[in-house]
């Protein structure tokens, strides 16, 4: 039987504010967020577990960054979590020009309460 959470838009908008900020402030801070089960596909090169991950995303080649919401969709899942389709832009270190990108997660609930990124897959978009 599906566990569907009829607050998954708010567990969605809230969760990707926090996302950004933490990320854009010390990307180091996400592996909360991250369970040894979690992948991360970036830029189609994928990793699992949440050292993994977030060594890859402390390793990415810029000091400064700064996301920028676009869109924001999700839908319920049936674990009674959420799944998001982000897009929007990104700044990097001194770069004028904004970098468009799409990303996606799948959010479980955890055994606190709270949801971790079981999912998590980041495409730059070019054209």
């Amino acid at each position: 039987m599906a566990n569907i959470n009829p607050q998954y838009e708010t567990i969605a908008k809230q969760f990707v504010d926090f996302y950004y900020q933490t990320f854009d402030a010390d990307r180091a801070k996400l592996i909360d967020l991250y369970r040894p089960e979690s992948m991360l596909t970036f830029e189609s090169s994928s990793v699992q577990g949440a050292q993994a991950i977030v060594e890859k995303l402390s390793s990415l080649p810029f000091q400064k960054v700064a996301h920028k919401v676009g869109t924001l969709d999700s839908q319920p899942n049936p674990t009674g979590g959420a799944i998001i389709l982000v897009t929007g832009q990104l700044l990097v270190d001194e770069e004028q020009n904004p970098m468009n990108y799409t990303q996606t997660f799948q959010l479980f609930p955890d055994d606190k309460g709270s949801f971790f990124i079981y999912n998590d897959v980041f495409k730059l978009v070019y054209g």
